[in-house]
């Protein structure tokens, strides 16, 4: 079977995709992915075969400019999230994948949750496509949000109406998060099914605690001054601390650091994470879920998208506490910090749900299903 694994967006909406199609080549299927031009490095360091659905960045493209940190406005990421995926997103992605599809002949697209141009070019084809959710708890990817966006693009390939987007979820579903993680007004849809990708390494409890912080892998608004007032933080809390700052920015930018703080770039979460003992981040779905598999409480920081979603679901569930990146000061973090490592119901409601995430099904024992929607 040609397997055509696609995503929209950065590589956070790739790496889920990931371990699904690991276990499908090494289950003796054909697969490619495809995604923006901007991000393809990144797919071929992962030894896939890349078809890249936009150009790629030009060499002597200036750097981004980091947007200013401002408060999240709840209603105004809804309508960016509608607008860049539901309308930009999703026709520049249909045209795009038709194109290769044209070419390469794909049995099957699996693609990111927020891919809705994937949907509309498997419909066009008429071939089966798989949906892998990326987004945790779920409440941002609104139908209702989408409708006309999705309703204009499918008319523009002449598709016709679907008012319940039925296509977002007419195949298989896959949720690689625990169920209970889902804020229970938007469940899962009777298609879906819960899987865990991998299994977690674990390591004993060790006498010295350690926090990790990290604000995901992709430099989005300007979180210098953020980075070092959690820093400032940090610093004060009696534990080891490790920070990953992303590719994109400068560990020397933070200055030098004591001897039980350690900043580096990036380090693979399934590396340091069994060391972990608490997880200070943005709230973004890998990075909260890397903490959830490996039973660690979270202090959140959430800088937009689904992120105050994920906070919402942490409050609820008893997993950590959430601060203001805009206004928190180095003796809120320190406190807030302080407050989860001492009070072991975080843990234990961490733990709760570890045990949940362990309990699923692993990647090699859904592959029945997704080969299924084939047949």
């Amino acid at each position: 079977m040609r397997i055509l694994v696609s995503f929209i967006g950065g590589l956070g909406h790739f790496r889920p995709l990931v371990p699904v199609a690991r276990a499908l080549e090494a289950a003796g299927h054909t697969v490619a992915v495809a995604g923006s031009g901007k991000v393809t490095p990144g797919i071929a360091a992962e030894g896939f075969v890349v078809f890249p659905t936009s150009g790629p960045r030009p060499a002597d493209a200036p750097a981004p400019v980091p947007e200013p940190l401002e408060a999240v406005d709840t209603a105004a990421e809804e309508r960016h999230f509608s607008e860049a995926f539901g309308r930009r997103g999703a026709r520049r992605h249909a045209g795009a994948l038709l194109g290769i599809a044209g070419e390469w002949k794909p049995d099957l697209i699996v693609r990111d949750e927020a891919d809705f141009g994937a949907a509309i070019a498997a419909e066009r084809l008429g071939i089966p496509c798989v949906n892998v959710l990326v987004l945790a708890a779920g409440s941002l990817l609104r139908k209702e949000l989408l409708v006309e966006p999705l309703h204009e693009i499918r008319a523009e390939h002449e598709l016709p109406p679907d008012p319940e987007l039925i296509m977002l979820d007419r195949d298989l579903v896959l949720s690689p998060f625990p169920p209970s993680f889902r804020d229970p007004a938007f469940p899962l849809p009777a298609t879906a099914v819960s899987f865990r990708p991998t299994a977690p390494k674990r390591s004993a409890e060790g006498s010295t605690k350690t926090v990790y912080f990290t604000l995901g892998t992709l430099f989005q608004p300007d979180t210098d001054d953020l980075f070092s007032r959690v820093l400032a933080g940090l610093r004060e809390v009696p534990a080891n601390v490790v920070v990953t700052v992303g590719e994109r920015n400068d560990p020397a930018l933070l200055g030098p650091q004591p001897d039980h703080v350690r900043v580096e770039r990036y380090i693979p979460q399934d590396e340091l994470l069994p060391h972990c003992d608490l997880v200070v981040s943005h709230g973004g779905s890998g990075s909260l879920t890397g903490a959830i598999a490996h039973g660690l409480p979270s202090v959140l920081l959430p800088l937009g998208a689904d992120q105050p979603h994920n906070a919402r679901r942490v409050l609820d569930l008893g997993l950590g506490r959430v601060l203001d990146a805009v206004t928190v000061t180095p003796a809120e973090v320190t406190a807030a910090v302080t407050a989860v490592l001492a009070d072991r119901t975080y843990r234990e409601a961490a733990r709760q749900l570890q045990a949940e995430y362990d309990e699923l099904p692993d990647v090699d024992q859904i592959l029945p299903l997704i080969e299924g929607v084939i047949s």
